[in-house]
């Protein structure tokens, strides 16, 4: 993984003393929190329900056990005992005291981490494939250009205050898992017809009120003009993008405002005129931050069938966990482990301190300290060797972080909610806590198979309910809490955003809406078809005529 050198570390460390004289003078009275406001987004920091919230960066969801072993010790020592890992690759610590976020900052500092443009309308952290490196389905490592993207935007002092929060996601693969299609700018990795490696820059994408899928601004882009083009495309966002009304200011607005092909013809326009510039990336600036991202000393090893099925044999709950958790790995005799942070009943994606001291000490006995962060609110080691799955498996059970229900519909993604968002309508983590309850029965799950759910709070969609095959959205009726159903949404590079299929549910009736849905689709698979399949196949009438009876009643 990247490391420092001196100018990082010394830009951080100024960042940091810069933000406790800016809390001094706060704490003083000296500036109004409308002044601290921006000075604090900038630096991570919200205000939330009922205390501020620390947003720290974890670039491309990477993370050393020393990293981890600093986050735990700062969720025992500064807040509550946990954090939360989020869907773009961070973690939030929800009870900070203000005049101490500085030290927190700062111990951060220590182990080359930071909380800078993790809030306010700037260029947010950038995301990446969790298997990069290490999948055999990439056609190349994706790391090496979100941390060059990461280096060059990071502080860019012409994107400090843009007209709204910019999120940029990268992917190797043609199996996206970043959700690359709803990022202001999504960037794939692929090859041109002289085998040359370059990117496909799609743009425009996202989610919050008005949900929509990225479209392709360039299909062939060179490596060495990455920089170059996408500050073309900052550029002309920077300049046309509205600031008169929060809604209508993401570049997706502009996009659809002006269309695919006029953007593009203003993007090329200034490209052309910087391609050339400084902003072009040299060969031997593309390797020397590869170098950092170079394969793990992995051992030649065998891989051990006969022991793995012995194992799986023997042991039903390693059998199923091995079955939904475990992944292939591009280096013969070693496999990719899925850590689930969605134990039944749960909050999904939170972690005690306990827990992340515990799972940076396995990472150093079996994945050679490393361990990466997923958008999906999980965990990964990259670097088990497969004769020590069972042992980590045990390991890992006791410290429930081996809920086997990876892509199941026990693996929800959940935003905070109303039990700590002052934007939320609604709470979501007791209905994610409930709707695992009903759906406890890991064999049910197996049966059910692939179906991803999601939570959000509120229409600004942190839970990326729009993208969920099925999608739960918190809304506010006269006081009460109701929650809108979508269905047949697909984050993948087969985008879709979800349909709304009726009237929201009340709390009390919205895990029995699920039940309805999925009761439904497995009547009507045919086999081997998932959930999103059947959807697509049948529609959303089946299931509205299970979800609203009263309604097909009247209408026949």
């Amino acid at each position: 993984m990247y490391r420092y050198d001196e100018l990082d570390q010394r830009i951080v460390d100024e960042r940091v003393e810069q933000f406790r004289d800016q809390v001094a003078r706060r704490m003083a009275g000296e500036i109004t929190e409308d002044e601290f406001k921006p000075l604090r987004l900038m630096n991570g920091l919200y205000l939330q329900l009922h205390a501020y919230m620390l947003r720290i960066a974890i670039p491309y969801g990477m993370l050393s056990s020393t990293q981890l072993r600093k986050l735990a010790h700062i969720a025992r020592t500064y807040d509550r005992g946990y954090g939360h890992f989020t869907t773009r690759q961070c973690i939030q610590f929800n009870w900070p005291k203000l005049e101490e976020t500085p030290d927190i900052l700062a111990e951060l500092a220590e182990v080359q981490m930071h909380a800078i443009q993790t809030s306010g309308n700037s260029f947010r952290n950038v995301t990446a494939d969790q298997y990069a490196g290490v999948s055999a389905d990439e056609l190349e490592d994706s790391r090496p250009y979100a941390e060059i993207i990461r280096q060059w935007g990071v502080l860019h002092p012409e994107f400090s205050y843009l007209p709204r929060k910019f999120k940029i996601a990268v992917t190797g693969s043609s199996n996206d898992r970043t959700a690359a299609k709803f990022h202001d700018i999504g960037i794939i990795l692929k090859k041109n017809d002289a085998g040359e490696t370059g990117f496909e820059i799609m743009i425009g994408g996202g989610q919050g009120r008005t949900p929509m899928i990225a479209q392709t601004v360039r299909e062939f882009l060179p490596r060495h003009d990455l920089l170059s083009y996408l500050e073309a495309i900052m550029r002309i966002y920077n300049l046309m993008g509205r600031r008169d009304n929060i809604f209508k200011a993401k570049l997706k607005i502009l996009v659809y405002k002006l269309g695919i092909d006029e953007m593009q013809k203003l993007v090329e326009e200034e490209w052309n005129q910087i391609k050339d510039g400084p902003l072009k990336l040299p060969q031997a600036e593309i390797d020397r931050v590869a170098a950092h991202f170079a394969p793990p000393p992995h051992e030649t090893v065998e891989s051990d069938a006969r022991a793995f099925d012995i194992h799986k044999f023997e042991s039903p709950a390693f059998a199923r966990w091995a079955r939904t958790n475990v992944a292939a790995h591009k280096q013969p005799g070693y496999a990719i482990v899925n850590l689930s942070l969605k134990p039944t009943g749960g909050v999904p994606g939170d972690a005690t301190a306990e827990q992340m001291d515990a799972v940076a000490d396995l990472a150093d006995r079996y994945s050679l300290g490393e361990i990466r962060v997923t958008h999906e609110q999980n965990l990964v080691f990259a670097h088990v060797k497969e004769a020590d799955l069972h042992p980590l498996w045990r390991a890992l059970d006791k410290i429930d972080f081996a809920t086997p229900n990876l892509s199941l519909i026990g693996d929800m993604i959940c935003c905070p909610g109303l039990d700590y968002c002052g934007l939320a309508s609604a709470r979501s983590i007791p209905v994610a806590q409930r709707i695992g309850r009903r759906f406890a029965d890991l064999d049910r799950q197996l049966d059910i198979g692939e179906l991803r759910l999601k939570i959000s709070g509120c229409i600004n969609a942190c839970g990326h309910h729009h993208v969920g095959h099925i999608g739960i959205l918190g809304v506010e009726r006269k006081g009460e809490e109701y929650y809108q159903i979508t269905l047949g949404g697909n984050p993948a590079m087969d985008a879709t955003i979800g349909d709304v299929v009726g009237p929201a549910f009340s709390s009390d009736d919205v895990v029995d809406a699920v039940e309805a849905i999925v009761t439904t689709y497995v009547k009507l698979r045919a086999d081997g078809e998932r959930f999103l399949d059947t959807y697509r196949r049948v529609g959303a009438e089946p299931f509205k005529e299970r979800l609203y009876p009263e309604k097909t009643d009247a209408a026949a």
